[in-house]
């Protein structure tokens, strides 16, 4: 399936090209060593891009820095409040300004949440293949990971085992983390797939914490349908966390949110969050935050556009070559399986490493269900997309031979 972001063209934005990080602190530069055993290969690992952040943004950073003190701040109501229009207009969900919550990230508003509203021993429920912290989250504060794994289709796209879960779910399962968009498989879920879970979890008086950190970098015909929204009944049982780093690669300003409209699981999310002292972040992040949701819109489409057409070079490579990319409906990684292939998990990193000069992150990483996998991050200048191509032709070439 090839994704549209648009049916309209922009051109007001040029990504054919980025500025190089190699010697900035760049995690993904930093990291190649250590993780590959070589600093010569392209890392297409971590979830941000190899996109420049867009200018009004940096402008707007720029212009806080003309006054002379950089103190401790609160973030300004104005910053949630076009936040909270962004949602509203983009996603159909009015949160209310008291709704809101500062956090520097996703993953540290899930450990929260795991906090707040489980035990140890009690278990959670987690969807593989999926983002590696969800299951360390649950084990690092000694619960349980109930694993519902999703299930693989003939057409290689993914939906929920919703049979599997009504099999495991006992007094003791307290809280879902549901990934939406996921990561990594690139779904969008629809509104009755998420109905059966919300059923579910209004059954068993589950919490659900719903990711929806790619929620903007959607493609069309899909919508994203915040689980929020599904009903009062989901309203008043769910923690969404939402933010910028991954819609405006921004996630070098540390900040997100967390929006909890329902007093009595607020307070209890809040009485963890203020233990720890999550404070307000950086006064930079929060003009930073605000231009984006103020001024992103226009970028926002043209950047799907653009990574919507190296999602399309990638996949008519693996037209030509025994790799199956499963559909993609949002988010900018591909899911690659590599099963056909008939290399073991480490013989296939080695192969994209050694062979191909990519350091991608293996599909193993997210779960037993990913093995034969690898998530490659598409979000790429053209520059840099067409070198990726070239290599990873020339790598499969010479496997075939």
């Amino acid at each position: 399936m090839k994704p549209q972001s648009n049916i309209l063209i922009y051109t007001n934005y040029d990504f054919s090209t980025s500025a190089p990080r190699e010697d900035t602190n760049a995690e993904k530069y930093v990291l190649r060593q250590k993780l590959f055993g070589t600093e010569s290969v392209e890392p297409l690992w971590v979830a941000d891009m190899d996109i420049d952040t867009p200018d009004f943004v940096l402008n707007a950073v720029k212009k806080r820095l003309e006054h002379p003190i950089i103190g401790y701040e609160e973030v300004p109501r104005s910053a949630f409040e076009a936040q909270a229009a962004w949602i509203q207009k983009e996603h159909g969900v009015k949160f209310e300004v008291e709704d809101l919550l500062y956090s520097h990230s996703v993953v540290a508003s899930m450990n929260v949440a795991i906090e707040a509203f489980t035990d140890k021993g009690d278990k959670i429920i987690v969807q593989t293949p999926v983002y590696a912290p969800f299951f360390y989250s649950v084990a690092e504060h000694e619960r349980e990971v109930l694993k519902n794994p999703l299930k693989l289709r003939d057409d290689g796209s993914y939906t929920f085992d919703i049979d599997d879960l009504k099999s495991k779910i006992d007094e003791r399962t307290k809280l879902l983390l549901l990934s939406s968009p996921h990561n990594p498989v690139g779904r969008v879920w629809r509104r009755d797939e998420l109905e059966e879970i919300l059923a579910l979890c209004v059954e068993h008086n589950i919490v659900v914490f719903s990711d929806e950190i790619h929620c903007d970098l959607v493609y069309k015909p899909n919508v994203h349908v915040p689980f929020v929204s599904l009903s009062k009944e989901a309203r008043d049982i769910t923690v969404t966390t939402m933010g910028v780093g991954k819609t405006f690669n921004m996630a070098g300003f540390a900040i997100s949110s967390v929006a909890i409209p329902n007093k009595e699981l607020r307070d209890k999310f809040l009485k963890v969050y203020n233990r720890i002292h999550f404070a307000h972040g950086s006064s930079l992040s929060h003009v930073a935050f605000e231009a984006a949701y103020k001024e992103g819109k226009v970028w926002l489409e043209e950047l799907k556009i653009h990574l919507a057409k190296n999602y399309s070079m990638l996949e008519e490579l693996c037209e030509r070559y025994p790799i199956k990319i499963t559909p993609i409906e949002a988010t900018y990684l591909a899911w690659l399986d590599c099963r056909d292939l008939g290399l073991r998990d480490k013989e296939l990193r080695d192969f994209f490493v050694k062979e191909a000069g990519l350091g991608l992150s293996s599909g193993i990483s997210f779960g037993r269900e990913g093995r034969g996998f690898m998530r490659l991050n598409f979000a790429l200048s053209s520059a840099k997309m067409s070198k990726i191509i070239t290599n990873l032709e020339k790598a499969l070439q010479k496997n075939r031979k």
